[in-house]
């Protein structure tokens, strides 16, 4: 018998809405309390705790102690990866309120994925890459051509560096908003991270939901061809 009995356990607890909700959250890769969790996810606090210590033993996340605190994030990008493949199948949430509207928008238009980029921006980011010829497409991820090496390089991404880091270095990712694939991985994590170095877009309390800046949208259309006005 080949198949692993064990993904029952998994399917299990992200079927679950509370669970769900959660992972989400979570999404934005960043750690939170349990209490923040139970207010993002519409439950109470006792039943956040419960679910976390089943997702925590399920490995699905990992928890940070601090002093008499605890923090949970997603344990992995793995996870991360089939939150997102799930999302991409799953029918759209009703829209009830003007707040939960603005909200929605904001998280189709840029957002984190875990640690990369996602939504309208980080699909438009990835296709300026590759009209510039600075990567190209294979089966399941991008590569870098030469000219994209230099450019990565005048862009101060250190390729060297984050190649050493036992993950993928530059899968693709679809995009459960756009239904079109996004670079992830450490040079899809990288490009987060420059982007908010230059302070091109900001992270926004409470979401996944990215802030693009007026100095960033000045620099995404004269580096990248990208214009948002």
């Amino acid at each position: 018998m080949n198949a692993n009995p064990n993904v029952a356990i998994v399917a299990s607890l992200v079927s679950d809405a509370s669970r769900a909700a959660i992972l989400t959250v979570l999404l934005d890769g960043r750690f939170h309390p349990a209490s923040e969790l139970a207010y993002m996810a519409g439950i109470k606090p006792q039943t956040a705790s419960f679910h976390l210590g089943k997702m925590v033993e399920a490995t699905l996340i990992t928890v940070e102690k601090q002093g008499r605190h605890r923090y949970y994030g997603i344990r992995n990008q793995e996870v991360a990866r089939m939150m997102e493949s799930l999302l991409a199948i799953a029918p759209p949430i009703k829209i009830r309120s003007f707040t939960q509207s603005s909200e929605d928008t904001a998280l189709r238009f840029a957002r984190t994925c875990y640690d990369h980029l996602a939504g309208n921006l980080g699909v438009q980011l990835t296709n300026a890459l590759l009209n510039m010829e600075l990567i190209y497409e294979e089966e399941d991820s991008f590569s870098i051509t030469k000219k994209g090496e230099e450019f990565f390089k005048a862009f101060e991404i250190d390729l060297e560096r984050i190649k050493k880091k036992r993950r993928s270095f530059s899968h693709k990712c679809l995009d459960w908003s756009e239904r079109r694939p996004h670079l992830a991985g450490a040079l899809g994590n990288a490009l987060l991270e420059r982007l908010l170095q230059l302070h091109w877009i900001e992270r926004l309390p409470k979401t996944r939901a990215m802030k693009i800046t007026p100095t960033g949208r000045t620099g995404l259309k004269k580096i990248f061809s990208i214009d948002l006005d």
